[in-house]
């Protein structure tokens, strides 16, 4: 046998950018320590998965032979024209208008493996290396690690309760414009609707500016929007706003994303888009090279729960359920929080999320005292609000906390939100 020593495989410059993401440490920690009551976890509530619902769709496909094989047979990268039909109905819905009022039809509607895979999708097939996309301050952290693993630069925006500040986004493209770097804008990254971790969600007003800019500034290259809405069918309180994309009137500007994870089944692993049509084959193509096109038949059962009714009865049953958990969460911290001085936190109108700021002088990082404190002491965990930040790492605020009630039982914020106090009042 040879004694040489073992020769080290050599990995691709986008996996050193794209490595050892904050998301992989978190659920890590999840799966290590089970007795932990988590407020980090984006994840959906146990109890709200459609259990018998999905058995009784799966038990109907299979008793038709022909529905079940076609089930199971490989589709299109663009997705199954059932469920893109059944999603014209259903964005009919939500944004108040017919679909051909608004210019939608099924062929701009593109399906993914969650609404993830169309997030890197779209950074595979727009993104060189030092192209650049505008993110608010703080935003989802995982896309911004999909936009270092493509070699992109996230340049944040301040946000307001408002959402992001557009005045800021303007003078930094007027900026980037006098450089002679206009060209390497390439996208606006924007959670509209309870934003992952802030809550907020962009107001209407600027949900029709944020189009004009981009028309604005594409000069010799088109300037694209990606509008996250994963989060906008879980709205508790409040009147719902029209989309971004609605906006976008011509739909050259505006990439529209939602899911099924958070409102059906994150398990299903079924996202859409409604992109522009010059998107489609350059999606396809990407798609084709990684997998033939997400789960027909996973795709097949959304279509048939849309068809039927049962979405639209589970969606309810989910809102419900966690307006109850927010609703308890947000008194917790009333409760737990109001004496502490200098702690402030966002009350969203839906979503899954609670954005918390303590006072300056206590850090929120995974080495700070309070997070050390909080998760081997108190058994209670959160996400640091500096993950949630693009930019230099010295300039990102230390002090915030993404807090999500999410995955708890539905008592289970207020006894994780007294061990946070207690944890936060210990390093006061």
């Amino acid at each position: 046998m040879s004694n040489s020593p073992t020769v080290p495989v050599q990995f691709s410059q986008r996996w050193h950018w794209g490595s050892r993401q904050a998301i992989s440490f978190l659920m890590q920690q999840g799966a290590d320590n089970p007795e932990v009551l988590s407020l980090a976890a984006g994840l959906v509530d146990p109890a709200t998965l459609p259990c018998d619902e999905v058995q009784q769709i799966v038990s109907d496909m299979c008793r038709n032979p022909a529905e079940a094989r076609s089930a199971l047979q490989y589709n299109s990268s663009q997705g199954s024209p059932r469920l893109r039909n059944a999603l014209v109905q259903h964005l009919e819905h939500l944004e108040g208008r017919p679909a051909n009022e608004i210019g939608l039809s099924a062929d701009q509607i593109f399906l993914t493996t969650g609404s993830q895979q169309l997030l890197s999708l779209i950074c595979e097939i727009l993104f060189n290396p030092g192209d650049i996309a505008f993110v608010a301050a703080p935003t989802y952290f995982v896309f911004l690690g999909t936009l270092a693993g493509v070699g992109a630069k996230a340049i944040p925006i301040r946000s307001d309760e408002h959402g992001m500040v557009l005045e800021d986004l303007d003078r930094e493209i007027e900026k980037l414009a006098a450089d002679g770097q206009l060209h390497r804008v390439k996208l606006i990254y924007l959670v509209s609707d309870f934003e992952n971790p802030s809550g907020i969600s962009l107001s209407a007003e600027r949900r029709q500016q944020v189009v004009q800019l981009a028309k604005k500034w594409s000069h010799e290259k088109r300037i694209l929007i990606l509008e996250d809405a994963a989060y906008r069918e879980l709205r508790y309180s409040g009147t719902p706003l029209p989309s971004i994309w609605s906006f976008d009137t011509k739909h050259e500007h505006v990439v529209l994303a939602q899911t099924f994870s958070k409102s059906f089944s994150p398990g299903l692993r079924v996202g859409y888009g409604v992109v522009p049509r010059e998107l489609i084959d350059p999606l396809s193509d990407r798609k084709g090279n990684e997998d033939f096109g997400s789960a027909h038949f996973n795709q097949q059962i959304i279509a048939r729960a849309m068809e039927s009714g049962i979405y639209t009865q589970h969606v309810d049953r989910v809102r419900h359920a966690y307006k109850i958990k927010r609703d308890v969460m947000l008194a917790a911290a009333d409760r737990y929080f109001r004496d502490i001085p200098g702690v402030t936190w966002v009350h969203p109108d839906g979503g899954l999320y609670v954005w918390m700021t303590l006072p300056q002088h206590i850090p929120t990082s995974f080495d700070s005292p309070l997070f050390q404190y909080a998760t081997r002491e108190e058994n209670v965990m959160f996400v640091p609000g500096e993950l949630c930040y693009a930019g230099a790492a010295e300039k990102r605020p230390k002090n915030q906390m993404r807090l999500s009630y999410g995955v708890l039982e539905a008592s289970m914020p207020d006894e994780a939100m007294l061990r946070l106090a207690r944890s936060v009042r210990r390093c006061a």
